[in-house]
């Protein structure tokens, strides 16, 4: 990371917008997870959101790191695993009405939004392998 922004591995002066994302969300799944322990008292569902919401962003920073194109798409495709158990927990929270219908959609947008950048991303190295 320099100054706050992700770089390419290949190109240290091209940022990576789906490093950036996911460490945005990663930040978020944190604060949610504060929000949820102090004003809610909730401490199962909010470690387990913050877990796996925490853990997109590291497995997007090791694929791109990654020592082979069948290495990368292995983390990418850990990260789609962790995105779409995020997207359950966040579900599960709001229809449990420990979140805003607002805070979980908002939540869920970004979460999903990252579920497509991984699936794009995941397929288009799996063609590029071919």
């Amino acid at each position: 990371m320099d100054n706050g922004k992700w770089t390419m591995k290949d190109d240290p002066g091209t940022t990576n917008p789906l490093a950036e994302k996911t460490y945005s969300f990663a930040r978020r799944s944190i604060k949610l997870y504060r929000h949820l322990v102090a004003e809610q008292r909730e401490f199962v569902l909010s470690k387990q959101v913050l877990r796996c919401g925490t853990s997109i962003g590291a497995n997007v920073a090791e694929a791109n790191q990654a020592q082979s194109r069948p290495d990368f798409i292995s983390k990418l495709s850990i990260a789609l695993k962790e995105a779409v158990e995020t997207e359950y927990w966040l579900r599960l929270l709001r229809d449990e009405q420990f979140i805003t219908p607002a805070l979980a959609e908002s939540l869920l947008a970004d979460c999903r939004e990252l579920i497509r950048i991984l699936t794009a991303s995941i397929n288009t190295a799996k063609r590029r392998a071919s």
